[in-house]
């Protein structure tokens, strides 16, 4: 038996004698993300490229949960888990059969490059709906659960997680390929490197991908710093670069002048695998004395390292059983109801919720997004195979008749292209005129808001100019809310959004998966009451905002910004009326007693934040904490939430944290404790001083 297939050895034993059984020549060829055959020695080809953000991407078919912002909403990692649990089930499954078949091609692997754990800063970056939020405890907590889902307990790697993009990226799109990020020493700490720190040190993340622009002059896939963090942090896993980015080093952010050059620089940096075609230059790199086989060596051992916990090169693992009868399975569908059902956030609600089904003959269904499937998918995902669009949610569930009028295009003037602008107006005014009530479906998709390159973008290269709707739907909004009827408005948007109006309740349902319509009808008719709350600021305006190219956190997100705000990060209401009633800090845990002096079953999430008296510390308080709870009307419940060490430090200006403060105050509530909070909620947030 070779040495690499003895499963006796240690992991690392059995990647390092794998790898010197190859020569020079197959191991450089091992560092593509399309790394071939190695026959002789039994390695079959490879494609490390593949895609789970929220649900299996790019496959087929495969169970599609909400967009990644939107599983941030629940504000419940347990179940963001399952989600990422769900999706290396069926990554494994289908990797089974594909093998089976002698299919290796992209998108068939076990490596998934997921989850994108970068700070959602600014609210027109195109790509923030890919990720957990504007607050680094947040998106460390649904980050890890989200990589324990993937890769399982087992002794093996049932699919190995992928964090990115390190670091301090997002945005602009459009400048990406040769943009320079530049932060201080305390907003790397304070914001942008907290989650990788928790991925890598506590959830084990396998991969770490790096991002396409300059961090503080030098590219983040070769930056001296990133790599020190992550030697800081001991991981063990593999490095990817963004795809392209290494080309991104000579042809656009010219820190080198050939491509040679560049695959050194990335790989002398500790870039092991090439999301490209740059690293096809190594052998040229090696015979012009730019690396040493020894640097070629080192990357190939941590790429067969984590081939080697997949199993790849074992007599069995202990998934080889999972039938591809799993995907999209009912079981797996539930869950993507569930985080459905828990990730719409209610902005407003003037009493019309849940609707009447009593009082109401017919509904108007109303949008560009009513019956679009767009609108449930987001980007990074796969395909379902069934969409319940918002419009199918309300028809299987209502028992009257409901009329529906599509209002408009997305965001071009008019729908049909020989007609005259606004060709869809009149029809939606017909269909609001003869209904009891209106369901107003609007928003963005994909196609206005994405990454460069990926989407037929034709505003930003992926990036939103404004905070508003599209001048379509603005037009559409003002015609049928001028009507009078009451209306729902229901928008589908992985991103702040003011719709600058006034309906009688205001839905944000991100893009929320294939079972989103099922959802969404069950909370307007109140079998399930609405529990998302925000995991972003909302805004008022972009003009508002600072630069999108300036990257220090000042004005930025819910701890730094000191006005601007239309719903704050944390905010959303319920059916139920839930209130905290008291708390008291103990062995570490605040313990908090809550309320529900409604009268409707509800779920709600009680929030935990922190703030303390250090020069250092964020303007505003900061979450440490959250749990969500459910209550029965008139219900009670006490619940523990453990205060991590970490809320207590903050950090100075060279980006050293510590405990500086002396005294914290904790507060907890159903919402932020700052005075918008408040008011919009109409319910206090209790506090105490440590």
């Amino acid at each position: 038996m070779e040495k690499y297939h003895d499963e006796t050895l240690s992991i690392q034993e059995r990647a390092e004698a794998l790898t010197d059984a190859m020569t020079t020549e197959e191991q450089a060829s091992q560092l593509r993300y399309d790394a071939p055959a190695v026959e002789r020695l039994g390695i079959p080809a490879y494609n490390w490229w593949n895609e789970g953000l929220h649900g299996l991407a790019r496959s087929g078919i495969s169970t599609m949960f909400p967009q990644a912002i939107g599983l941030a909403a629940m504000f419940e990692p347990d179940l963001t888990e399952k989600a990422g649990h769900i999706t290396g089930v069926e990554a494994r499954a289908k990797y089974n059969v594909y093998t089976r078949l002698g299919d290796r091609d992209i998108y068939k692997g076990l490596t998934i490059w997921a989850p994108n754990i970068n700070i959602f800063r600014d609210p027109r970056w195109g790509r923030g709906h890919e990720t957990y939020g504007e607050d680094p405890f947040l998106t460390s907590e649904n980050g890890k659960a989200y990589v324990r889902g993937l890769q399982g307990n087992g002794r093996h790697l049932m699919a190995a997680a992928c964090a990115k993009h390190l670091a301090v990226h997002s945005g602009p799109e459009a400048l990406r390929h040769s943009f320079n990020a530049e932060a201080t020493p305390k907003d790397m700490e304070e914001t942008y490197l907290p989650a990788f720190e928790a991925l890598v040190k506590e959830a084990k993340a396998e991969g770490v991908m790096g991002a396409y622009n300059r961090v503080n002059g030098e590219p983040a896939c070769a930056n001296t710093f990133l790599m020190k963090k992550l030697k800081e942090w001991g991981f063990d896993g593999y490095f990817v670069s963004d795809c392209w980015a290494i080309q991104d080093f000579h042809a656009n952010h010219h820190v080198t002048a050939t491509a040679p050059e560049s695959a050194a620089m990335a790989l002398k940096a500790g870039c092991d695998v090439n999301c490209g075609c740059t690293y096809m230059n190594l052998l040229t790199a090696l015979d012009e004395g730019l690396i040493t086989k020894d640097d070629i060596r080192n990357a190939c051992v941590h790429l067969m390292r984590t081939r080697i916990r997949l199993g790849m090169f074992d007599s069995s693992t202990e998934y080889d059983d999972i039938p591809y009868s799993v995907v999209s399975c009912g079981e797996h569908k539930k869950v993507s109801l569930e985080c459905a059902e828990k990730s719409v956030v209610m902005l407003k609600n003037n009493g019309i919720l849940p609707l009447d089904e009593k009082k109401l003959k017919t509904i108007a269904v109303i949008g560009p997004n009513a019956d679009s499937r767009a609108a449930l998918e987001g980007n990074y995902n796969g395909r379902a195979d069934r969409y319940v669009t918002f419009l199918d949610g309300i028809r299987e569930r209502f028992g009257g008749r409901v009329i529906f009028a599509e209002g408009c295009h997305l965001y071009k003037d008019k729908v049909s292209v020989l007609a005259q602008p606004g060709d869809r107006y009149a029809e939606a005014v017909a269909a609001a005129e003869c209904a009891d009530a209106v369901v107003l479906c609007v928003g963005l998709d994909a196609t206005i808001e994405g990454e460069e390159g990926d989407t037929g973008n034709e505003f930003s290269s992926g990036d939103k100019n404004d905070l508003r709707l599209p001048p379509p739907q603005r037009i559409l909004t003002e015609k049928i809310l001028a009507l009078g009827k009451p209306t729902v408005m229901v928008v589908a948007a992985g991103s702040s959004i003011n719709t600058e109006s006034e309906p009688d309740a205001l839905l944000h349902a991100w893009y929320p998966g294939s079972e989103g319509g099922t959802a969404l009808a069950e909370i307007l008719f109140g079998d399930v009451s609405p529990s998302g709350k925000l995991p972003v600021t909302f805004y008022e305006s972009a003009g508002k905002l600072p630069e999108f190219t300036d990257y220090s956190m000042k004005n930025r997100t819910y701890r730094y910004a000191g006005d601007n705000v239309l719903f704050p990060f944390g905010y959303g209401l319920t059916y139920g009326d839930v209130r905290v009633t008291g708390m008291e800090y103990k062995d570490g845990s605040a313990v908090i007693t809550a309320e529900n002096a409604g009268s409707r079953d509800t779920e709600d999430v009680i929030q935990l934040y922190i703030k303390d008296n250090s020069e250092f510390a964020v303007p505003n308080e900061s979450l440490c904490g959250f749990a969500r709870v459910k209550l029965a009307a008139g219900g009670k419940v006490t619940v523990t939430i453990p205060v991590p060490e970490r809320a207590f430090t903050s950090v100075n200006e060279q980006g050293e944290r510590a405990k500086f403060g002396t005294r914290f105050t904790l507060y907890a509530g159903t919402h932020r404790p700052d005075a918008l909070s408040v008011k919009l909620s109409g319910t206090e947030c209790v506090r105490i001083g440590i």
